[in-house]
C-alpha cells in the first residue's frame, strides 16, 4: 500500500467519523443538561430519510439538511416534553421513539428509494489542502466534514469556557443548586435538548446527502446507538468524542480493506468488527477489571490512564427535576 493510498484511507476515516461526530456533539449537549435521548437511532434514519426527499424535492442540500435538523429537533422535543411536562421515564419515551423512526423512515421513504438526490459538493480549502500529508486528510473534503471540525471546538468552548456551559452543566450535575443561582433548570433542558436534537438530524442528513448518498429502508440502521455509545466512550466530551468516532471511521475502513485482502470470508465477519470495538470499549472504560488494570500499572501511569478509561456520567442524568 503506497502513500497515497494511505492517505486516501486516512480521508475516508474523517468523512465516515463525521456524522457520528455532529451526532455525538448534539448528544452530548442534551445529556450535560440532564436529559437523556435515547431516540438517536430512530431520528436519525427519519432525519436521513427527510434531508434526502427535501434535498431532491427542492433541489437544495442546505434545505435538506433544515429538514434534517427539524426531524431531528422534533423527535428531542417529544423526548423533553413526555418528561419534563409529563414526567414520563426519558428512558421509555426515547427508545420507543427509536422503533418508530426506524419504521415510520421505511414507510415514508418507500417511494423514494434509490433514486438519485443532490449531493454536498466537493471543497477542497485553497493553501491548506496543499499541507503535507494532513491537507488532503483534512482539509480536500466538504463543508459538512469542516463544520464538524468547528463544532467539536465550539461545542467544547461552549462547555468549558462560557458562563451558559457553565449553567449548562450545573442543570445536568447538581440542578438544585443552579435553581438556587438562579437557573430555570427545566427551561435550560428544553433548549439544549432541542438543539442536540437538531444537530442528531444534521448527522442523519449527513448520510443521505453526503456519506452513504441516497435513501433505502434501514439506510444507517445502528450508527445512533453507535453515537450513544460514543457519547460514553468519551466520557461526555466532544474532543473524546471526536475521538471515538474516528476510532469507528477507522474499524468501517480496516473493515473494507480486510474484505478486498480476504473475499473468501464472509462479509459479516469483518462488518462485524465495529460492534465488537464498541463492545470492548464500553467494558473498557467502566469495568472494575480496568480499576484493577490501572493499580497494576506504575504509580506515575495511573493517574493518565484514569482519565482516559474511567468516565462518569453528569450526576443528575436522567433525573426530573421539580421546582419549588
Amino acid at each position: 500500500m503506497d502513500k497515497v493510498q494511505l492517505i486516501a484511507i486516512f480521508a475516508s476515516i474523517v468523512l465516515q467519523g463525521t456524522p457520528l461526530i455532529i451526532a455525538v456533539c448534539g448528544e452530548i449537549l442534551t445529556e450535560r443538561s440532564g436529559v437523556v435521548n435515547l431516540s438517536l437511532d430512530g431520528a436519525m434514519l427519519m432525519s436521513a430519510m427527510v434531508g434526502f426527499v427535501v434535498g431532491l424535492k427542492t433541489e437544495s442540500i442546505w434545505l435538506g439538511f433544515a429538514g434534517g435538523a427539524a426531524t431531528g429537533a422534533a423527535f428531542a422535543l417529544i423526548v423533553a416534553f413526555g418528561s419534563i411536562r409529563l414526567g414520563q421515564s426519558q428512558v421509555a419515551v426515547g427508545f420507543v421513539l427509536a422503533l418508530l423512526g426506524a419504521d415510520l423512515s421505511a414507510f415514508l421513504g418507500q417511494n423514494y428509494t434509490r433514486l438519485r438526490g443532490v449531493a454536498v459538493p466537493h471543497y477542497p480549502i485553497p493553501v491548506l489542502k496543499d499541507i503535507p500529508v494532513l491537507g488532503p486528510i483534512l482539509f480536500d473534503q466538504d463543508a459538512v466534514v469542516y463544520f464538524a471540525m468547528i463544532l467539536i471546538v465550539v461545542t467544547w468552548w461552549w462547555l468549558n469556557r462560557t458562563q451558559p456551559g457553565l449553567r449548562l452543566r450545573g442543570a445536568g450535575e447538581r440542578p438544585t443548586a443552579a435553581f438556587a443561582r438562579g437557573v430555570d433548570v427545566n427551561r435550560l433542558r428544553y433548549l439544549y435538548t432541542i438543539v442536540g436534537g437538531a444537530l442528531i438530524g444534521i448527522a442523519g442528513a449527513a448520510y443521505s446527502l453526503d456519506v452513504k448518498l441516497g435513501w433505502s429502508e434501514g439506510h444507517i440502521k445502528g450508527m445512533g446507538w453507535i453515537a450513544l455509545a460514543i457519547v460514553i466512550f468519551g466520557g461526555w466530551s466532544p474532543i473524546r468524542g471526536a475521538f471515538g468516532a474516528l476510532l469507528f471511521g477507522a474499524s468501517k475502513a480496516l473493515a473494507t480493506v480486510l474484505q478486498r485482502e480476504y473475499p473468501e470470508i464472509p462479509v459479516v465477519a469483518f462488518t462485524s468488527i465495529t460492534w465488537f470495538l464498541m463492545i470492548f470499549v464500553l467494558l473498557a472504560v467502566g469495568s472494575d477489571y480496568t480499576e484493577r488494570f490501572i493499580n497494576a500499572m506504575p504509580r506515575s501511569w495511573q493517574r493518565p490512564l484514569r482519565r482516559v478509561l474511567r468516565v462518569s456520567p453528569p450526576m443528575a442524568l436522567g433525573t426530573p427535576f421539580h421546582e419549588g
